[in-house]
Parts: C-alpha cells; structure tokens; sequence
C-alpha cells in the first residue's frame, strides 16, 4: 500500500489521489469487515492453508484471508494489493 501511495504521492505529482486511494481501501475493508468470509473465494493456482478473498476498489483488488486466533476471533488479514493491470498470477 505504501508503494501505491508514494506512487501516487511523489511520482504522479498527486497527494489527492494517493489520500482517496487510502480512504477507499480503508472503507472497503472496515465495510468487508463483519462478514469477511461470506464472499467468494479467489481460487489461486498455488496450495494454499487459507482461502483468499478479494475487494474491488477503483483500479485495485484486495485479496485478504480470514485467520481464527487462538481465542477463536476472526481476523481479517490483507496480503497484497495489486494494481488490476499488474500480473496477478506472479503476486498471488
């Protein structure tokens, strides 16, 4: 995220659209929040222990998993954020 943002920032010439950007993924994942898993898997090609998840925001997608902890809470983590241009299959 932080690459997106100093993209956005430093090299676009474009704080505005790096601060969007930021506020969007936040709400999108703070909305995703309660119901984490009741949206469809991303089926990767690699083995993985934990399903990913996906969100669409503007030209970004998401992909998260959804992890129990010892106490049986759910949490929501994010492992990439990829431009929707950028070769998924090499990411992910």
């Amino acid at each position: 995220m932080e690459e997106r943002v100093a993209y956005l920032s430093d090299v676009l010439l474009n704080p505005d659209a790096a601060n969007d950007l930021v506020d969007a993924v936040e709400k999108a994942i703070l909305d995703r929040l309660p119901n984490a898993e009741s949206f469809e898997k991303y089926h990767s090609r690699k083995k993985r222990k934990l399903p990913y998840y996906r969100i669409y925001v503007k030209e970004y997608t998401i992909y998260y998993v959804v992890i129990t902890d010892g106490s049986g809470k759910k949490i929501m983590e994010v492992r990439r954020i990829l431009h929707n241009l950028q070769d998924r299959d090499q990411y992910i």
